[in-house]
């Protein structure tokens, strides 16, 4: 539906490097990556607001790489909303049909509607500045939708929002794709936006994919150091493998299966490690005794440093647990996990 072809960027101290995507038509991309990775930079190109160097951007078959913005197709989302403060809602909203002819009995409906499915007819005629963050990004949505754009590009869309607001914006965003025929490409550095609306995702970093799959093989089977890393995967060893066996630092992990490689790196999910005072009977192949090194308090877990040897391995467990097991900095105590929990590349 949306690619970008061999496209590169060259601007002032940084550049974007042979981008290769491809969205399907109606689908839930989602961009992330830290900062300073590109992400808006390859939004701001694919919208026609940052020349491109080489490579092209194809919708819906068509080469739109020339074209200027509005020819597009494609509208775009700032985490700032970027509204007129002199506009109000509903001129806003119409502003881009100021460069798309559309008939105006099509123009009504198509506010009308967007007014009920965002929610906001009853603030159609304030002012920006009389209207809270969740209201402002949904007024930026309708303006954007408005000129019935086949892609919708959302440039951290959440980040600016009271936590509190978060889920009802995110479930707004949930509940436009699924009635629209628009397919939505959003940056986001939050974990919790690509679990909740994201068919497929891609990590960027130094001006480059990285990686792109689904959510699954994303967080569950990144194929770099990077990437790991990124998306918490806090165990993470340097390894040689010798069979079915990965070595790391003189302890031998079992796999479960023999790695291509002889060497490389195993990474093992912090909520995958399981702690216990005692051997217990499981399918776990991996049973290790070691030293408590660190407990920290992460809000709803505490995550727990355990000095196995010379690694250490990350746990995440509750408050409750915490105190059923008696964790505390310099205690012995047993971690287990699968070898089915243990990625390796």
């Amino acid at each position: 539906m949306i690619k970008t072809e061999n496209f590169n960027i060259s601007l002032p101290g940084f550049n974007l490097h042979d981008i290769n995507l491809s969205i399907e038509e109606g689908g839930f991309f989602v961009l992330m990556g830290p900062t300073g990775a590109g992400k808006t930079v390859l939004l701001e190109a694919m919208a026609g607001l940052v020349p491109v160097k080489s490579g092209r951007i194809i919708v819906e078959g068509k080469d739109v790489t020339r074209l200027p913005p509005e020819k597009r197709g494609i509208s775009i989302v700032y985490q700032d909303y970027a509204l007129f403060p002199h506009l109000t809602v509903i001129e806003n909203i119409k502003y881009g049909l100021h460069f798309h002819k559309v008939d105006r009995k099509e123009a009504k409906e198509r506010l009308d509607r967007l007014l009920h499915d965002l929610d906001i007819g009853n603030i159609a005629q304030r002012f920006p500045a009389n209207l809270s963050g969740g209201e402002l990004q949904r007024v930026a949505l309708a303006r954007a939708l408005m000129i019935d754009p086949r892609v919708l590009l959302l440039d951290e869309p959440l980040s600016a929002l009271d936590p509190r607001f978060k889920e009802e914006i995110r479930s707004g965003l949930k509940r436009l794709h699924r009635v629209s025929r628009v397919t939505f490409l959003m940056v986001t550095h939050d974990f919790v936006d690509a679990l909740s609306l994201a068919n497929r995702v891609a990590v960027m970093n130094e001006g480059k994919i990285a990686q792109t799959g689904s959510i699954e093989d994303i967080f569950q089977r990144p194929i770099s150091k990077f990437v790991a890393d990124f998306v918490g995967m806090k165990n993470l060893f340097p390894a040689i493998f010798s069979g079915s066996r990965a070595i790391i630092d003189n302890l031998k992990i079992e796999l479960g299966r023999i790695p291509a490689n002889s060497h490389g790196y195993i990474a093992i999910r912090p909520e995958d490690i399981v702690l216990s005072k005692e051997p217990f009977t499981s399918s776990m192949r991996n049973l290790f005794r070691g030293i408590v090194s660190g407990i920290f308090d992460r809000g709803f877990y505490y995550e727990v440093h355990i000095r196995v040897r010379e690694a250490t391995f990350i746990s995440l467990i509750t408050k409750k647990s915490l105190f059923e097991l008696g964790v505390r900095e310099g205690v012995e105590i047993l971690i287990s996990f699968k070898s089915t929990a243990i990625h390796s590349f």
